[in-house]
């Protein structure tokens, strides 16, 4: 597809539209975010950057989270989008197929479609959930959900399937280390495995920290 800057333009305002108030680790400002992290990652990487770039863009138009849990919703809105712009259908359904399958959640279950371009921004989403903006993000969504910070008698729960991790309220640390943690080695792509790192050595920094303070030392 040959790259449309004024696609990609119209696709941001319209998302910035239609998060305006919504949950700030999944509002515009994440977006772009892995917006950045996407063009970041494709200087290294060979993929089609349009596709790329719609598919970061409307990744959380409608994230299931905040819909009932409804995973076909978040597809639907960006599909009907960009139909009304007159996208190619074969465009349409690879952005789709990338917001359907590119969640760490959707990684629990069984995955039947793979894309360079889901590679890319699957990773460039995930760079968003570790480091030090990913601990803000879990900790705003924790106390979106009243969540527990810590709670020493409730363990991690390391062997999570999707529907478990999808009905998960533990407390935010436990977050940690049933997703957070476990993101560095999940990296498609060499560009974004050479940012995870430093990112993911900052938060295991933050929970030393925090541990201490935890038993007043």
């Amino acid at each position: 597809m040959t790259y449309n800057k004024p696609l990609i333009e119209q696709t941001a305002e319209f998302v910035r539209q239609q998060l305006a108030g919504a949950e700030a680790g999944h509002d515009w400002w994440h977006i772009h975010r892995v917006w950045n992290n996407v063009k970041l990652i494709l200087q290294h990487e060979q993929a089609d950057h349009q596709i790329c770039e719609l598919a970061a863009l409307l990744h959380d138009i409608a994230d299931s989270k905040f819909h009932g849990g409804d995973e076909s919703l978040g597809p639907k809105v960006a599909g009907e989008f960009l139909s009304r712009l007159h996208v190619q259908e074969d465009s349409i359904q690879h952005v789709q197929a990338i917001i359907l399958h590119m969640s760490y959640k959707a990684s629990l279950g069984d995955v039947a479609f793979h894309s360079k371009e889901l590679e890319i921004v699957q990773d460039a989403d995930r760079l968003d959930a570790i480091g030090a903006i990913g601990i803000a993000r879990a900790f705003h969504y924790g106390g979106f959900k009243n969540r527990e910070l810590y709670n020493p008698e409730i363990v991690p729960n390391l062997r999570q399937d999707k529907e478990t991790y999808k009905n998960s309220t533990a407390p935010t640390l436990n977050h940690f280390y049933e997703k957070l943690l476990l993101l560095k080695d999940k990296m498609n792509t060499n560009a974004a495995k050479q940012i995870a790192e430093e990112r993911h050595a900052f938060m295991e920094r933050y929970l030393e920290q925090f541990y201490r303070e935890w038993e007043g030392y």
